[in-house]
């Protein structure tokens, strides 16, 4: 009885393959989470709530300067109240180089606390691909 010899046979070389996709690392992913730029158009219940947190701060900021504001303004009658020997030119230093630059700060500060809060929100409801300055020029 003979036995059937052995052949010896290569197994096939794989097959080169040329991949012509984008690179990974520019794909463009799509977000984690839902934009909250999409939660407020839609009107959910999630998008409300960061449009109530911004006019929440807002509020706070615009309440502060209007107290601030009160609390400037209300010293004034007692200033006026004083008696004229007392207060002397005090009242018109009070009125003329005191009340205005004070005001002016204070609004100030209200400006710029209401554009931090607008700020922040933007980048709150901004998708991290369309921040400004992630773009990559080509060349």
């Amino acid at each position: 009885m003979a036995e059937p010899q052995p052949q010896h046979q290569q197994p096939p070389s794989p097959r080169r393959e040329i991949v012509t996709g984008v690179p990974r690392g520019t794909r463009r992913r799509p977000p984690a989470h839902t934009p909250a730029r999409s939660e407020i158009s839609e009107q959910t219940t999630l998008g409300a709530t960061y449009v109530r947190a911004l006019m929440r701060s807002q509020l706070r900021a615009g309440l502060g300067a209007l107290g601030a504001l009160a609390l400037l303004v209300g010293t004034l009658p007692v200033l006026l109240a004083l008696p004229r020997s007392a207060s002397g030119p005090l009242v018109w230093v009070a009125l003329g180089l005191v009340v205005y630059p004070v005001m002016w700060l204070i609004a100030r500060w209200y400006v710029t606390r209401a554009e931090r809060n607008e700020a922040d929100f933007t980048g709150l409801v901004m998708d991290p691909a369309e921040a400004p300055g992630s773009h990559q020029r080509p060349g």
